[in-house]
């Protein structure tokens, strides 16, 4: 059987149309995948991620330096979406009945999610962040996310989100819509942000999914019951530019991060010995190297600083070039993780930084 009977006999459908209900998972993480959405598996029957591997379990480590997700293993939840089709296919062939969840952040996707949560009212500031509710304005009846929602988009004389049919609204179980926007221009990022939080929400019982969260695909099935579509749209529509200044005024804008300045290490007087110096430096460099052929547990980070601080330190004595020193960590460092140079750069900053406070002098060595 070839692909293309394949596909249309499970009821795949292109990236132009969404999968119906009771079509495989796996066709939804594919679809989702087409879109340009990196997906990851959600424990079957719920809206959550399965459980890390028992190394992640065991170490605290940064999940967007993990190995695991690169190696093909699902864990960190949002950390491990991918495109790729052969994770796709592993990973819901292995457990068939996994859900789809979408990773905001990757996907260039902001997703407004308006709960319908049966819970204490607060006080009238802690509705609207940072917009006064006069008490002349009635709020009786007023119990949900869709109240807020709609009490915003009043304010700000704007169509209300929960309504609008031109993107992609998603009835999730417990009866609050998803409604998901596409970012117009990439280089702004939002964060993710919860309705109850006291510091950056964007409406009560309103929640945010973009940086640093994830959203379930639509059709999902779980125990609860399925995220359905709502009406016609099927794709995520540009997101409006009011809901941008609000998100702005609210404090999601995530700041870019800003590479760190190549910091100047001081120079002894004296000759250059690279020669010398490079017999100490280079055994450390090796060693750096040799990581690219291990996956995990080669202890990279730890190396690579040793070898940026000893490097600092000749190059304050006197003995390299610090713009040809940085320059080889660099190369050095990236050839063997190629996949966390922001990581790299940072390590070998400080380690060059640090290294610098100790002129490393070769009295006697030639």
């Amino acid at each position: 059987m070839n692909e293309d009977n394949h596909v249309r006999r499970s009821g795949e459908t292109p990236p132009s149309g969404l999968p119906g209900p009771g079509v495989p998972p796996i066709a939804l993480a594919r679809w989702c995948a087409g879109n340009g959405w990196p997906v990851h598996p959600l424990a079957p029957g719920t809206k959550t991620p399965p459980a890390n591997c028992r190394d992640c379990k065991d170490q605290h480590h940064n999940p967007r330096t993990c190995p695991c997700p690169r190696a093909g293993r699902p864990c960190h939840g949002f950390h491990a979406g991918t495109m790729d089709r052969k994770h796709i296919d592993s990973w819901w062939t292995a457990s068939p009945n996994s859900g789809v969840g979408v990773a905001c952040g990757p996907a260039n996707l902001v997703v407004i999610d308006i709960d319908a949560h049966s819970t204490a009212i607060p006080a009238r500031s802690r509705l609207l962040p940072g917009i006064e509710i006069h008490d002349s304005v009635d709020l009786h009846g007023l119990a949900s996310g869709f109240d807020t929602m709609a009490l915003l988009a009043a304010y700000r004389q704007q169509a209300d989100p929960a309504q609008d049919a031109t993107t992609l609204r998603v009835r999730t179980p417990s009866g609050g819509v998803h409604v998901w926007y596409r970012l117009p221009t990439p280089e702004v990022r939002y964060r993710s942000s919860a309705g109850s939080s006291p510091k950056v929400a964007l409406a009560w019982q309103v929640d945010v999914r973009a940086e640093g969260g994830y959203i379930v695909a639509p059709t999902t099935r779980t125990r609860q019951g399925t995220y359905e579509p709502l009406g016609t749209a099927r794709l995520p529509a540009p997101l409006p530019a009011w809901l941008a200044h609000e998100l702005a005024r609210t404090g999601h804008v995530v700041a870019p991060q800003q590479a760190p300045a190549a910091a100047a290490v001081p120079r002894a007087r004296g000759p250059l010995r690279p020669v010398a110096a490079h017999r100490i430096l280079d055994p450390l460099l090796d060693e750096v190297a040799r990581c690219g052929t291990v996956t995990e547990g080669a202890a990279f980070t730890e190396k690579l600083n040793r070898a940026a601080f000893t490097a600092g330190g000749l190059t304050a004595a006197g003995h390299l070039k610090e713009s040809d020193i940085r320059e080889l960590l660099t190369a050095t460092a990236h050839a063997a993780r190629p996949q966390q140079t922001s990581h790299n750069e940072k390590i070998i900053h400080d380690g060059l930084a640090a290294g610098a406070a100790r002129p490393l002098h070769l009295k006697g060595r030639s």
